[in-house]
């Protein structure tokens, strides 16, 4: 991902981490405690990471270094299935939909890894 690409998708990412935490406050008020939970857990991830993808295409606009590439591409494929795997299982209670949700734990993970290893390098 370069600079551009990685700025907007923490821009999406953010709209949508506000999005979803609206929805989880009304829309889905009333459903099962450990629904909301996932719920929100899965926006506070998403924010987290959200604005780590921001940070990333910071310091991408300065130096393009292949690690920061990585890192971006790895937080928003954490996002997708940490997040997104929990969304789901909010909604649907569908338990097999369980096992991705630690690939994208681990995206995370290596992410900031490969944050911290690009920064270091500067």
């Amino acid at each position: 991902m370069n600079a551009r690409a990685t700025l907007m998708a923490g821009a999406l990412a953010g709209f949508f981490t506000v999005l979803l935490g609206a929805v989880g406050a009304h829309a889905l008020a009333g459903r099962p405690a450990t629904e909301l939970v996932l719920w929100h857990k899965a926006v506070h991830y998403q924010g987290l990471h959200a604005l780590a993808l921001l940070v990333t295409g910071l310091l991408l606009r300065h130096r393009d270094k292949g690690t920061l590439r990585w890192a971006a591409g790895l937080f928003l494929l954490g996002i997708g299935l940490f997040s997104g795997s929990l969304y789901l299982l909010a909604l649907t209670g569908a338990r097999p939909l369980s096992w991705v949700t630690p690939f994208g734990g681990s995206a995370f993970l290596v992410g900031w890894l490969l944050l911290a290893l690009a920064v270091w390098r500067t």
